[in-house]
């Protein structure tokens, strides 16, 4: 059952696969950096000093001026900044998996659209080969 699971696990294309999950963890880390850190800031400069990260809408009766003090006061509130600022990483990262499966696809077309190599000539030996081959079926 080891040597099964250990067969399994080396396959190809499960290890295409680990590599890939781990690589687009790290890409999903440094879009959401991307995003909070250098897109949303000029954005909401843009918008009048607004911060995406503070947009609440509190739920509760009490009046909370900030988001951390209606989290303290554990009063329920509906984060849409943090909502929007995710749709954003999301449009990006959709974005850029569309462009890298755009290029392998014309990678792909490039490769089934170019002629089939011509054949090998033949070696000398079996051109004489040939020669003799013939020679003995015209007797």
């Amino acid at each position: 059952m080891l040597s099964e699971f250990k067969d399994f696990a080396m396959r190809g294309n499960v290890v295409d696969m680990a590599v890939g999950i781990v690589i687009g963890g790290a890409f999903g880390k440094i879009v959401s950096s991307f995003v909070s850190d250098v897109l949303m800031p000029p954005i909401g400069l843009l918008a009048g000093n607004v911060d995406f990260t503070n947009l609440f809408l509190n739920l509760g009766s009490a009046g909370h001026e900030t988001l951390a003090a209606a989290k303290t006061a554990g009063a329920p509130v509906l984060t849409y900044g943090n909502f929007l600022q995710t749709v954003v990483d999301f449009v990006i990262i959709a974005f850029a998996i569309f462009l890298v499966v755009k290029a392998m696809n014309n990678m792909k077309a490039k490769e089934e659209a170019a002629p089939p190599p011509a054949p090998p000539e033949p070696s000398a030996e079996e051109k004489l080969l040939g020669e003799i081959r013939d020679l003995l079926k015209t007797r």
